[in-house]
């Protein structure tokens, strides 16, 4: 079930499947990933080494790297990658900026 989300989604756009943290997500083909994930509820990406706090997209350009996720095993800016079929995200050091 999709959680309540302020950011909307394009619905005319092809849906895709891909994985965050095992869950399967249906997101737009294409679409910037940072903000499709946004749109879907999610909106902690990673947490900080240090602190452990909780990060997501700030600049949404590349610039400041709060958006940061492992994409099939490499960390990636989310902001900076376009959505595929099959990607496999996971949030790096979630499970500390939860708790």
């Amino acid at each position: 079930m999709k959680p309540v989300s302020p950011f909307l989604e394009l619905e005319s756009t092809p849906r895709v499947d891909v994985s965050v943290d095992g869950e399967m997500f249906s997101l737009p083909a294409g679409a910037n990933l940072a903000a499709a994930l946004l749109a879907s509820g999610i909106e902690t990406f990673r947490a900080t080494p240090v602190s452990g706090a909780p990060r997501g997209p700030f600049c949404m350009m590349g610039a400041c790297f709060d958006c940061l996720v492992e994409i099939d095993g490499a960390t990636r800016q989310a902001c900076m990658v376009e959505v595929e079929d099959g990607l496999a995200i996971t949030r790096p050091r979630l499970d500390e900026a939860l708790t």
